[in-house]
């Protein structure tokens, strides 16, 4: 069967499984007697739901909470079931601990929305990267699950190959070497595992591998969305998780914004500010240059009125000539008498017009002074505002959009953990490509998801698993019906590891 056709034929069977879903009364309202939180991981919320026993509900499934009273209901997704407790994570705080919740699963919306992917993948190959896929085509083809394997012979082992080993140390040991030839390399990795108890194991794994190899992990690694354990391998998980690495950027990114926005603030309420205290500072400039030549002509007419005083005292005592002299220029006892008065009215007029001076510098002198840490504080920021490239590119800073980019920060992640459930259903992996794909515990992921998630692969497939998974078991149930199309129908592999 040929890929386009396989996915076609997957995409029927998910959306079987939703009317078996259905008829099994996977979607049936839950009455949860208990409800407790663990916690918060970036905006989600984590809480464990007490469920009557034997009620089936799969991981990854969208739940709805209806809590007692008037609240509105709350939307989240299952992640584990641990005995009778079920934990999830939720959009919206439920409170500490709230008793009689109803649940709502939407296990048929699961596979709608699954069968849609895969429907869509059929109808758009362009818009996904198929080429790898059809490596992994024949060990998905249920019609060939129980030959001899011929059809799986083909593929090369540049672009599939297997990892298998009955020791899951050793075979996790070969994948972290892997894992950390790829991140040298610069690639994109995903790694998928069919529970979120062996993805928060994978999780804790990779990290030792990777900081024992001196690569920075907490950059590297993502889990999408919220490890279900806290500690693995040694190693903190929460702050790991994608959610959380996620609120952490984006708040770290709002305070550094704030920063600027209260820089950029203080600087323009500053700089009109220092502007007409600088203003001013001329005009108290200008005033006080007018004082001085008003005082200087003061001083000139003062001057003048000493050289009268002295030469009417001295007059009788000048000789004759010079006498004749100062009368001939108009200068004699009477005259120099008017020049003292008309030189005493000048000095009187000047005066009036210092004291207008004075009191105009006594205005300005509080007006254009300028608090001792105001202008340094002024320049810093100036410094800082240019060195950022001025006032209109920090106001084009300021205006970007204040969304979170899931799909930008999750490019910038090389290698993402998850679930093929949590793979299919986000919409956010249908705008991602990676390069390489790991698929951990392959036979006990469902072919369909498998082959979701192999279509976002660019260059390699690498599927790893127990060797003694391989033996074909027969599915019986509805459920059963999506993991009947798995690998575990493939033929045994004899070696440990090998390419095909």
């Amino acid at each position: 069967m040929k890929l386009l056709d396989l996915l076609q034929y997957f995409s029927t069977q998910l959306a079987t499984e939703k009317t078996e879903a259905i008829a099994q009364g996977l979607d049936d309202p839950i009455e949860s007697p208990h409800t407790k939180k663990l916690g918060k991981a970036g905006s989600l919320h984590l809480y464990t739901l007490t469920l009557p026993s034997r009620m089936p509900v799969l991981e990854d499934i969208p739940l709805t909470i209806v809590s007692p009273g008037d609240l509105e209901p709350t939307e989240g997704y299952s992640l584990r079931r641990i005995g009778n407790d079920m934990l999830i994570q939720t959009l919206d705080t439920l409170g500490q601990s709230v008793e009689d919740n109803t649940i709502v699963p939407d296990t048929s919306g699961f596979f709608v929305t699954a069968s849609k992917r895969l429907s869509e993948m059929a109808a758009k190959p362009e818009s996904y990267a198929l080429g790898p896929a059809e490596r992994l085509a024949p060990w998905l083809d249920p019609e060939q699950a129980g030959g001899d394997g011929s059809a799986r012979t083909g593929a090369s082992a540049a672009i599939l190959t297997t990892v298998w080993s009955d020791d899951q140390s050793a075979r996790w040991t070969k994948l972290g070497t892997l894992a950390v030839e790829l991140m040298r390399k610069n690639k994109r990795v995903l790694l998928v595992a069919p529970s979120h108890q062996i993805v928060s194991e994978l999780l804790g794994f990779f990290a030792k591998t990777f900081r024992n190899a001196a690569l920075p992990f907490k950059s590297l690694l993502s889990c999408y969305e919220v490890p279900v354990l806290s500690q693995g391998s040694g190693m903190s998980l929460q702050e790991l998780g994608f959610e959380a690495q996620m609120h952490s950027f984006f708040a770290k990114s709002r305070s550094h914004k704030n920063a600027l926005q209260s820089k950029y603030d203080r600087f323009r309420e500053l700089t009109p500010i220092l502007a007409y205290k600088g203003q001013k500072q001329r005009d108290l400039n200008e005033v006080k240059l007018l004082e001085w030549r008003l005082l200087s002509e003061v001083s000139d007419f003062q001057g003048k009125i000493k050289d009268i005083d002295t030469l009417v005292a001295d007059y009788d005592s000048l000789p004759i000539w010079k006498r004749l002299g100062m009368q001939t220029m108009g200068k004699n006892v009477d005259t120099l008498a008017e020049y003292r008065t008309i030189h005493t009215e000048k000095i009187a007029d000047l005066m009036k017009e210092v004291e207008i001076a004075q009191a105009r510098i006594r205005e300005l002198l509080p007006e254009a002074a300028i608090p001792k840490d105001m202008q340094p504080e002024y320049e810093e920021l100036k410094t800082d505002i240019t060195r950022l490239g001025g006032t209109k590119k920090i106001r084009e800073m300021l205006a970007a959009g204040e969304a979170t980019n899931r799909q930008a920060f999750i490019q910038n992640k090389r290698l993402v953990i998850t679930t093929p459930g949590r793979l299919v259903a986000d919409p956010l992996f249908t705008r991602v490509r990676f390069d390489v794909l790991i698929a951990e515990d392959a036979p006990h992921i469902p072919a369909p998801l498998l082959l979701g998630a192999a279509g976002l692969i660019r260059e390699r497939i690498i599927i790893a698993g127990d060797t003694q998974d391989l033996t074909p078991t027969d599915g019986t149930s509805g459920i059963g019906g999506l993991w009947r199309q798995s690998c575990l129908e493939s033929n045994p592999v004899p070696s440990n590891t090998t390419s095909v």
